[in-house]
């Protein structure tokens, strides 16, 4: 299963302090900022007038309840229900500034990690599992969404509310106000101390749930291999013990914050005790009267809700700077492959596809290991089909992958028609090379958006588009699509999986055709195939390459016989060119690898393999005049060969 790298080491984000780190959102809530702040104003109104009725009821208990003048404690009680309903519409008020902008900032923010998403190169996606990305994406951001529309604008606010609140609570009497300010000291060292714990909880937390996001995703995707091995319960087991792991964090992070609950609470009853006490001593002692000590109280009570409410929010300002270290995590990835400073265009490439001493290495590769491509020499000349053949970790994948710049060579350099492909801006390379890959990706939408999706200058429901889509199509042999529910306007389903195998590949195929490219790269798009549509696909891929330059990674041997000429690769290097009979001809290694090729094709099909490793010995031995008795008892003939 994959993790984040942030999962497994701290991120640089992790030693900035809480302002710092939630000020990076900065770009993002500036065109909102003031909208935001209409909304705190709004609420900051509410609080006020909250703390102008105790001041109200001071004067409605000390004048007219004393007096019993009737018509004024109606007027007063008026006073009170105004003020009441001012403060409520300024709560409304409040929602209708906020809920908008944050919802705007969600937007932008989103959309500027999926393009992120979208640019971050193939290495990137490599090292991050999608679970982690999808929660970072819908999850970590809703977070950050709700907090600026909720949690940053009451906390700001009900931190003034209790610093104006407890300037006021001195209006009545010096103790009373020390009192609060004393009892509120504790409170401060615990939220300094739970800062430091529930961070960590909540980074872990988080990063825990995207893990088991990309477990959910990929039993999701597995569900067939999963049933077809009976290992449903095994996936359940090891699903479950990550859910454990994320339990135990969140319980953590429950004890955390239940121990903030604890002081605020604890402290404010503290605080209302000794208040009363002291206050029923100072009218003793005439220092202040009934009236007042009301009004005090009824101001406590007032500031409670925000004192109260300072563990919830700051807990909450936590989660949201965890979730911004997160997304910042893949904003601050460096993207290495971009478009270069001073572009070189091609108006008419003629195709031509040349390595010159490519090198290629992993960037987590260890320094004595081996570079995978170790000094690539290999020139496609234009409209060539080219066939890369080698056994099993040989390079011709990550060879098919440095054209289109899905990885860029760690030396030497690519080159299309003499340019270096990274002198060249990303969209025009590749619109000027397509690939098709073995693994068939496909999406969910139509068929047709699906084959045209590299099309971007056509109208895909024009007359152009319709007949590009069916002559690659045709290419493809892929007829079947007429068959499907809506023909080529069926909606695929996720990735394609209510396809087969082969139905994928043809499309994909299609796909990689309709493109119009100079110069087509192949990794093996047909092995899914059967034979005969095999044989199809290649007959009209003949015509399709004429005019093309293509490079084929080759499984089969009936692959190796679209190819003008063939590249053997060895060990990260090319060790011969040649056509295929020049080939069997002249290396010992290539009839190996053809040999190879057979038997696994023989296996497949239930044929017998035409090239045995005992013939090969025998042809070697004949060529090199040491066994010409035996050669002329069993001559290996040139037709076998090249069979």
């Amino acid at each position: 299963m994959s993790s984040s790298p942030s999962a497994q080491n701290p991120s640089p984000s992790s030693t900035l302090s809480t302002p710092a780190a939630l000020w990076r959102l900065k770009p993002f809530v500036k065109p909102v900022i003031w909208r935001l702040a209409g909304g705190a104003a709004s609420a900051l109104i509410a609080a006020i007038i909250a703390l102008m009725i105790p001041i109200v009821l001071e004067q409605i208990i000390s004048g007219p309840v004393y007096s019993g003048e009737i018509s004024a404690i109606v007027w007063g009680a008026v006073a009170v229900f105004a003020l009441g309903l001012g403060e409520a519409l300024m709560v409304w008020l409040r929602r209708q500034f906020v809920l908008n902008p944050s919802t705007e900032v969600e937007y932008k923010m989103r959309t500027e990690l999926y393009s992120r998403l979208q640019t971050l190169p193939v290495s990137f996606h490599d090292r991050w599992g999608s679970g982690q990305l999808l929660s970072r994406m819908m999850q970590d951001i809703g977070l950050i969404r709700r907090w600026l529309a909720f949690g940053l604008v009451l906390l700001v606010v009900n931190l003034l509310t209790i610093v104006i609140g407890s300037v006021l609570l001195f209006r009545w009497h010096w103790l009373l106000g020390t009192i609060f300010l004393v009892t509120a000291i504790p409170l401060w060292i615990r939220g300094y101390l739970f800062e430091k714990r529930y961070g960590a909880l909540t980074r872990r937390s988080q990063d825990q749930a995207g893990d088991l996001a990309t477990s959910v995703e990929e039993s999701v995707h597995g569900i067939r291999v999963l049933k077809a091995f009976g290992r449903g319960k095994h996936a359940l087991s090891r699903f479950s013990r990550q859910a454990e792991t994320l339990r135990e964090t969140e319980m953590s992070k429950a004890g955390a914050i239940a121990s903030i609950w604890f002081w605020l609470d604890l402290m404010p009853q503290i605080a209302f005790g000794l208040s009363l006490m002291s206050g029923i001593w100072l009218i003793s002692v005439d220092q202040i009267d009934e009236a007042q000590l009301f009004a005090f109280f009824a101001m406590a009570v007032v500031l409670r809700w925000p004192i109260e409410s300072i563990g919830f929010l700051f807990s909450f300002m936590l989660d949201a700077r965890t979730a911004t270290d997160r997304v910042f995590d893949i904003f601050s990835e460096t993207n290495t492959i971009t478009d270069p400073e001073h572009p070189v265009h091609i108006e008419n490439p003629r195709g031509e596809l040349a390595f010159e001493n490519a090198h290629f290495r992993y960037q987590d590769a260890g320094a004595h290991e081996r570079d995978l491509l170790d000094g690539i020499d290999l020139v496609l000349r234009p409209g060539e089909t080219m066939a890369l053949v080698g056994l099993t970790g040989s390079g011709k994948t990550t060879l098919t992958t440095l054209p289109t710049r899905l990885y860029d060579v760690t030396g030497g350099r690519v080159t299309l028609d003499g340019v270096d492909v990274r002198d060249l801006p990303l969209a025009e390379l590749r619109q000027h090379i397509a690939m098709a890959f073995e693994d068939a990706t496909l999406f969910s939408a139509t068929v047709r958006e699906n084959v045209l999706l590299g099309r971007a200058d056509l109208d895909v429901h024009s007359e152009e588009g319709e007949r590009v889509l069916r002559e690659a199509l045709q290419v493809a042999q892929a007829a079947f699509v007429d068959s499907l529910p809506d023909g080529v306007e069926t909606v695929i389903g996720e990735e394609g999986l209510s396809l087969s195998g082969g139905q994928r590949q043809r499309l994909a195929l299609a796909r990689a055709v309709a493109a119009a490219p100079k110069v087509l790269v192949l990794d093996d798009p047909l092995s899914a195939l059967d034979v005969d549509t095999e044989a199809l696909v290649e007959e009209a891929l003949r015509h399709v390459l004429a005019d093309t330059t293509a490079m084929i990674v080759a499984h089969r041997p009936s692959t190796v016989a679209l190819a003008d000429r063939v590249a053997l690769l060895e060990a990260g290097r090319v060790t011969a060119v040649g056509t295929h009979s020049e080939l069997l001809k002249t290396s010992r290694h290539y009839r190996h690898v053809i040999s190879s090729l057979e038997a696994e094709e023989a296996a497949r099909t239930g044929a017998i393999p035409i090239i045995r490793d005992e013939q090969l010995e025998v042809e070697d031995e004949v060529r090199e005049g040491r066994r010409v008795e035996a050669a002329d008892e069993d001559p290996i003939t040139e037709k076998e060969v090249q069979r």
